[in-house]
């Protein structure tokens, strides 16, 4: 009788919870996006009979069920603290964590993408910035200070630097591996914290023979707090999120950003973003093809270009300090042989080449 009762309740208990989870999923209404994991999620895709026989509109729905199912978060979570703490795997789905600092395993090196790196940077010195001064900087991933000590995978840094060092031409190469650590990144993202690298901006300012650093500045440092970093969705674990540090001064807040694409004008810092699928996006709100930021206070009528991925959007700031205007391009939304429908290349001008090694072991984007 009692063995009934127990079968009675597990199948009740069965049913309720696969049919609980039915009704709910019916119920609930779809989300757009992704908070925690940063990304738009799946709609339900429309139907037709060439998908339909194709299978593409099963796959669909398949992808739309999976993004769309309820407590979806919660199962992410749960499976991540299983393969960390109960499994003891050293990764999950590539992210790793280490004294509470999360990585994602980059490996193995491309060396073909590098070389394509270095190819696409000559060809922009090529096309527009011939005999003009023009450096190359490679900011480190979190990986390079953490993965082999830890016992994870990392990238070959030697041989990638070996690559662009031989391959780029004509630019001088600024060293930022000996001048970063750990603690200059943000604990749940992929990027510095710009309070950290006021001494990577003078570095970048003595490459260009500048007489004015960015440490001679006074600034105000103000804070944004929880920041969640790309990397804290990806993790799925409840760990302590980050806080954005950031420097400003009348000059900042006075300098106005031009987008040179959408023709709208901006601030540096855009406090609305924050908060938002990617609140990062505060510095120069977030990724933009071409924006043109002008220093105010300006002592010189120097100007700056830099080639960069998002690592650029928290150090253009501290750069205004040696230059009236600062350019932004970023060769991932903007093709090279357009440049000149949006810039002068015959004004004088210092050129940055700024890219994380992220970038370079995936150089295809770069348009």
């Amino acid at each position: 009788m009692k063995q009934k009762i127990s079968n009675a309740i597990t199948v009740t208990v069965f049913f309720l919870v696969i049919y609980g989870l039915l009704i709910a999923n019916l119920i609930s209404p779809d989300k757009a996006i992704s908070y925690s994991e940063r990304r738009e999620l799946a709609k339900a895709p429309e139907f037709s009979y060439e998908e339909l026989l194709d299978g593409e509109w099963l796959k669909g729905y398949e992808k739309y069920f999976l993004d769309q199912f309820v407590l979806r978060d919660k199962f992410r979570g749960l499976k991540a603290f299983t393969n960390y703490y109960l499994f003891r795997e050293k990764d999950n789905n590539g992210i790793y964590v280490v004294d509470g600092v999360i990585y994602k395993i980059e490996y193995p090196l491309n060396e073909k993408s590098v070389l394509n790196a270095a190819k696409k940077l000559n060809e922009v010195y090529d096309k527009y910035l011939t005999g003009k001064r023009v450096s190359c900087a490679i900011i480190p991933d979190k990986n390079y200070f953490t993965a082999e000590e830890h016992g994870y995978l990392a990238l070959d840094y030697d041989k990638m630097l070996e690559i662009m060092k031989s391959n780029v031409k004509n630019m001088t190469y600024i060293d930022l591996f000996e001048h970063l650590e750990i603690d200059d990144y943000y604990k749940t993202d992929i990027h510095w914290s710009q309070d950290k690298i006021v001494d990577i901006a003078d570095l970048i300012l003595s490459g260009f023979g500048q007489d004015k650093y960015a440490s001679w500045d006074t600034y105000e440092e103000k804070s944004l707090y929880p920041f969640y970093g790309s990397y804290y969705g990806q993790s799925a674990l409840n760990l302590k999120p980050d806080t954005i540090v950031y420097l400003t001064n009348d000059a900042l807040e006075k300098a106005v950003v031009y987008d040179h694409i959408d023709k709208t004008y901006s601030r540096v810092y855009m406090e609305e973003f924050f908060g938002g699928v990617d609140s990062y996006d505060f510095f120069m709100s977030g990724a933009k093809s071409l924006l043109t930021v002008t220093n105010p206070n300006a002592k010189t009528d120097r100007e700056l270009i830099i080639f960069r991925d998002s690592f650029g959007s928290s150090i253009a700031p501290l750069l205004l300090k040696g230059y009236s205007k600062v350019t932004l391009v970023d060769l991932r939304y903007l093709r090279t042989d357009i440049l000149d429908n949006y810039l002068d290349f015959s004004v004088d001008c210092d050129v940055l080449f700024l890219y994380n090694t992220l970038i370079l072991n995936n150089s295809y984007m770069l348009k």
